[in-house]
């Protein structure tokens, strides 16, 4: 019943003649303020920050792309060797009410691959976010999920 009341709500403020402003406040709650958008440039009105700093750690990567590197976004720098493309990276993969660094879903069906011995940690702040996020290579959802941020994280191959 709740949750019917809450779907009957915002048609009866549209055909009231409620602003959509005041829809999304009502819908949304007063969370959605707090919310950071997690589009990025002029275009979408995102002002950037020193926020947008994350750290990769990788290991078991065969191509020697080992190692812990910082990635600056906004500009972009730090000792990532590909600091650019992994901000590219990012921003291409964000998604409002997507979380860009999220773990696959439990219900997922993957194929069962073996992407290689790969793992990665990012840490930091995206999008005004925390992030705290592990990586591996041990199915397909799991090699899509990495390959999805290459060049953040390197590029490996089984």
């Amino acid at each position: 019943m709740l949750q019917a009341m809450s779907l009957t709500l915002p048609r009866l403020a549209l055909a009231a003649g409620a602003s959509l402003a005041a829809l999304t406040s009502l819908s949304a709650g007063p969370a959605a303020a707090d919310v950071p958008s997690p589009f990025f440039g002029q275009h979408r009105g995102h002002h950037h920050s020193d926020a947008d700093h994350l750290t990769v750690t990788v290991r078991g990567v065969s191509s020697g792309a080992d190692g812990t590197f910082d990635v600056q976004c906004h500009p972009s720098g730090g000792s990532h060797p590909e600091a650019g493309g992994a901000c590219r990276a990012l921003e291409r993969e964000t998604r409002w009410g997507r979380d860009v660094f999220g773990p696959v879903a439990r219900d997922s069906m993957c194929t069962m691959q073996y992407g290689g011995p790969a793992t990665a940690r990012v840490t930091g702040t995206w999008a005004g976010r925390p992030v705290d996020a592990t990586f591996d290579r041990s199915n397909g959802c799991e090699i899509a999920r990495w390959d999805r941020l290459v060049p953040l994280l390197p590029e490996a191959r089984a």
